[in-house]
């Protein structure tokens, strides 16, 4: 079995759900001539600069990222604004989850996902 390499990628300038796509490829492996679908032969991503991704059109003021704390009334709204100045990197962290598949090698994927 080959090693995984550690590919990075600039942030800078590009919409998150294009980057989003990208990465989950690379994560999956299926950017590799070794590609199955039940294996997890990924390689390691590193993610720089993640401040600097832009959304198009009036995303940044009118997307909200939502999640419940699993108590009656807890859904908690955070929009795309304050996400952008708090943690940059949970706005990539979020679509790139949701880019990849939902099964039990999707943990393991996301723990090669790292930020500079």
């Amino acid at each position: 079995m080959a090693r995984r390499k550690t590919i990075e990628i600039d942030a800078t300038g590009q919409a998150p759900g294009r980057l989003a796509t990208k990465i989950a490829m690379i994560l999956m492996g299926k950017n590799s001539p070794t590609y199955e679908p039940h294996l997890d032969l990924g390689d390691k991503v590193r993610i720089l600069n993640a401040k600097d991704v832009f959304f198009t059109g009036k995303k940044l003021e009118q997307k909200l990222y939502r999640h419940h704390t699993n108590h009656p009334g807890g859904l908690k709204e955070i929009p795309a604004k304050k996400m952008m100045q708090d943690k940059p990197e949970e706005i990539i962290r979020h679509a790139v989850n949701f880019m990849l598949p939902k099964n039990k090698l999707r943990t393991p994927r996301m723990k090669r996902l790292t930020f500079k």
